[in-house]
Formats: structure tokens, sequence, C-alpha cells
């Protein structure tokens, strides 16, 4: 419910075109994807617990959709700060099912990560941290 959609709306983040409307060009990228089907399928389909992290994603998801859709550029602490709590949801998610289909959760540590948000391999957050110490 999301990889796709993300890479659209950072491609629309990345080179704002002053002619396209980005309200209009992030949210055709939720819909030309079908993401609300998706959505509608996950809430019959899946269990109260996949349902709920695919919800939690989809509204991450919305609220990246906002950053872009108001101009916030791929360089910006207003786009981070909705990517990165919508990358942990897809994390959740992915948890979620995992631990739904096979009985085995994931945590960070499998990857050697701290956290799912990818804050620590973000090039830009690290050097606002580090800047910060």
């Amino acid at each position: 419910m999301g990889a796709g959609r993300r890479v659209q709306l950072r491609r629309l983040a990345q080179a704002p075109d002053a002619a396209t409307d980005l309200e209009s060009a992030s949210r055709a990228a939720l819909t030309d994807a079908r993401l609300y089907e998706v959505r509608e399928r996950l809430f019959i389909d899946a269990s109260a617990t996949a349902a709920g992290a695919g919800q939690a994603m989809f509204e991450q998801l919305r609220a990246l959709r906002s950053a872009v859709a108001a101009g916030a550029p791929v360089s910006s602490p207003t786009f981070h700060d909705a990517y990165h709590p919508y990358i942990a949801s897809v994390w959740a998610y992915r948890v979620a099912v995992r631990d739904e289909l096979e009985g085995q959760s994931l945590v960070p540590a499998v990857f050697g990560w701290h956290a799912w948000d990818g804050k620590e391999r973000c090039p830009l957050c690290n050097r606002d941290l580090a800047g910060t110490g």
C-alpha cells in the first residue's frame, strides 16, 4: 500500500515544477494507484492487528502527501517530519503482516538498525543531529 506512492510523492517533492499543481498531482499519486480500494480490501481480509497497522500507514502516507502538496521539498524538515513517521508505519505494517503470516516478528536490529523510521540512515537528518550535539 505504499512504496510506489512514496516514490511518486518524493519525485514531486524533489523537482517541483512551477506549472505542476502539487495538490492535484499528490492526490493523483494515491488515487491512480487505487490506494483507497486496497485499503478497503485490507479492512475486509486482514486481521484486526494488520488492518490497524495498515490504517496507520495510510494516515501517515496522507500526511506525507499533504506535506508534498504544500510544497515541502525533500530537503526540508517539513518533508522529513512526515516522511520518517511514514517509513516507521510501513515497517510496523510489515511486522504486523509477517507476524500474522509466519508468527515471526521483525525487529530493526535484524537489519543493524536502531529504529524503523530511517532517520539514522538519512543524510539530512544525521547532519541536523550532528549539528545539535
